[in-house]
C-alpha cells in the first residue's frame, strides 16, 4: 500500500506538476467536489432536512448559479488582469466551485425556467458529466490517463 502511495506521488508530480497543469487538475477536482457537495445540498433542502434553506431575499429565490456566475466573473477578472502565481492554486479551486455551481443549474439557462426537479433538470447532471470528462481527458492528458491505469492494473494484480 505504500508502495501504491509513492507511485500516485510520482504519477502526479510527472503528469500534472512537470507539465503545468496543476491549475487544470485543482479546477477539475473543485469542480467535483463541489458539484457532489451542492447536490446533497440541494437534496436536503428539497426533502426539509436539516438546517439549510434556500436563499431568497422578500419571495426571490436566490439560484445558486448565481453564486456561480460571480465566482467565475471574479477569478475569471483576477487571473487575467493579475500575474500572480501564488494565486493560481486559490483562482483554480474558486474557479472550478463556480463552474459548478453555475453548470449545477445548466437545465435553468437552457430552460429559462426552475426545472431543477423536472425530468428536463437532468440536463444539468448532463452538462457537468460531458464538462468533467472533457477535462479529464483533455486537460489532464494522455500521460496522466495511462500511468493511472498501470497503477489501478498494478495494484489488482498484487490483491
Amino acid at each position: 500500500m505504500e508502495r501504491l502511495g509513492h507511485d500516485i506521488a510520482r504519477l502526479y508530480e510527472r503528469a500534472i506538476v512537470d507539465t503545468g497543469k496543476e491549475p487544470e487538475f485543482f479546477i477539475l477536482i473543485a469542480f467535483l467536489v463541489t458539484f457532489i457537495i451542492v447536490r446533497v445540498i440541494t437534496h436536503a433542502i428539497h426533502d426539509d432536512k436539516g438546517r439549510l434553506r434556500n436563499i431568497t431575499v422578500g419571495s426571490l429565490h436566490i439560484h445558486h448559479l448565481v453564486w456561480g456566475i460571480l465566482l467565475l466573473l471574479i477569478t475569471g477578472y483576477l487571473a487575467l488582469a493579475f500575474d500572480a502565481p501564488q494565486w493560481r492554486t486559490t483562482l483554480s479551486v474558486l474557479f472550478g466551485v463556480g463552474a459548478a455551481l453555475t453548470l449545477d443549474e445548466f437545465a435553468l439557462w437552457l430552460h429559462l425556467q426552475d426545472v431543477y426537479w423536472a425530468k428536463e433538470g437532468r440536463s444539468s447532471v448532463d452538462a457537468v458529466v460531458i464538462t468533467a470528462t472533457i477535462l479529464a481527458i483533455f486537460l489532464l492528458g494522455q500521460d496522466f490517463w495511462i500511468g493511472t491505469g498501470r497503477l489501478i492494473g498494478r495494484f489488482f494484480g498484487q490483491l
